[in-house]
């Protein structure tokens, strides 16, 4: 008997692990000799975080009864179950580790091994599962490139609806006898009874008011807006006249010049906007002459834009009190806006007296704007007042 307990030790410990290895699978496996009094029960180890022994393939329930079926009907072999089942798995170790001679280690590796390669056992890790990672990742890009798609289709659409915007012009497609034909809200371009310019003349001569100026030095900003140049001012800067107080926004300029008094045009005037508290404008127009240099229009010039849409913020300020004429006296009428979309009830106050503004200066601003007036507008009967 002496000459045989090895194998019986050895082959109780591998049906002790193969015991615990079908428990922890859902299977119950019973292939210990009947000598044996008690089966030796393995723990499989537990691995770290980073991976551990799990079940692979559940098997049925009814492989495991078919496995119970298959071991000797024997009270030695059905106790053996029965302890399988209720032994813990910490017990199983230590009788394993009694049970099994240290220089049977090599046997037990094979055993193992064989045991692995049956498929009932897998070795997970962190590893194990990156399809859903990968799936996860896929679908985030799916839906990053979707939205991605979505800003570009949108800003697509922005773009051609930037290009297909009504573009108005002096001169070809878009020119002045065309812009009410470009878009609706031009209509009144063509419709309108008040509309400017106008050639001044035959005025009537009454005591006007004069028009208060009530400018200050102020920051301001030049902006090439792609028909003319165009000059935002700082808060402070205003006129009253007939009761009436009207800030201004901006002065701009046209080559020549839009109005005509007798009949005749300068060579440029400056347009300066200015507007109510209820919406209402009023504008005032400085005829410029060829002469000496004008010092408003210098400051202006040296601090052009060098691309169309792009404001530029000089550091210094601007008076535009030096723009004006010393003699003050004006023409006026109702007229409309000179561009698109040609809005009326527009207080026009044109200056009598021109200020000289260089050749120099004068081919600065061809050079970006050879022509940017529109012609004269039918008069309809209107109303011109002059100061006498």
């Amino acid at each position: 008997m002496k000459s045989e307990s090895r194998p019986i030790h050895l082959l109780a410990w591998a049906a002790g692990l193969a015991c615990a290895l079908s428990l922890n699978a859902g299977v119950l496996a019973s292939d210990a000799p009947a000598e044996a009094a008690k089966p030796m029960v393995a723990k499989p180890a537990v691995a770290p975080a980073s991976g551990s022994l799990v079940p692979a393939k559940p098997k049925p329930a009814g492989a495991a009864h078919a496995a119970q079926g298959a071991a000797p009907d024997t009270p030695h072999a059905a106790e053996s179950a029965k302890s399988a089942k209720s032994d813990s798995a910490a017990q199983g170790e230590a009788k394993s580790a009694k049970a099994a001679p240290q220089g049977d280690e090599a046997l037990k590796k094979m055993l193992t091994e064989r045991l692995k390669g049956t498929g009932d056992l897998i070795l997970t890790t962190s590893d194990a599962a990156p399809k859903p990672a990968q799936g996860a990742a896929r679908a985030t890009s799916k839906r990053t490139s979707r939205a991605d798609a979505a800003d570009l289709a949108a800003a697509h659409r922005a773009a051609q609806a930037t290009e297909h915007l009504p573009h108005w012009a002096y001169s070809g497609a878009g020119a002045p006898e065309k812009w009410s034909t470009l878009d609706p809200a031009f209509s009144t371009c063509a419709s309108g009874k008040r509309q400017s310019p106008i050639d001044i003349r035959d005025g009537i001569k009454v005591g006007l008011d004069p028009v208060v100026f009530d400018y200050q030095p102020s920051g301001f900003r030049v902006l090439d807006n792609g028909h003319t140049i165009q000059v935002n001012v700082g808060l402070g800067n205003a006129i009253e006249v007939l009761g009436r107080r009207y800030d201004l926004a901006q002065f701009h300029f046209h080559r020549p010049s839009e109005e005509r008094v007798n009949g005749r045009q300068t060579d440029m005037v400056a347009h300066l906007v200015h507007k109510d508290l209820e919406g209402r404008l009023a504008v005032v127009a400085v005829l410029l002459t060829r002469g000496s240099p004008q010092p408003v229009v210098q400051t202006v010039w040296n601090n052009l834009p060098l691309e169309p849409n792009e404001e530029v913020t000089p550091s210094v300020p601007l008076d535009l009190i030096k723009l004006l004429p010393e003699d003050r006296r004006y023409y006026t009428y109702m007229g409309s806006l000179t561009t698109p979309p040609c809005s009326e009830g527009v207080l026009w106050m044109v200056m009598k007296t021109p200020v000289q503004i260089s050749p120099e200066q004068i081919a600065i601003f061809s050079r970006l704007y050879p022509m940017n007036a529109r012609p004269v507008q039918p008069l309809n009967a209107r109303l011109i007042k002059e100061s006498n």
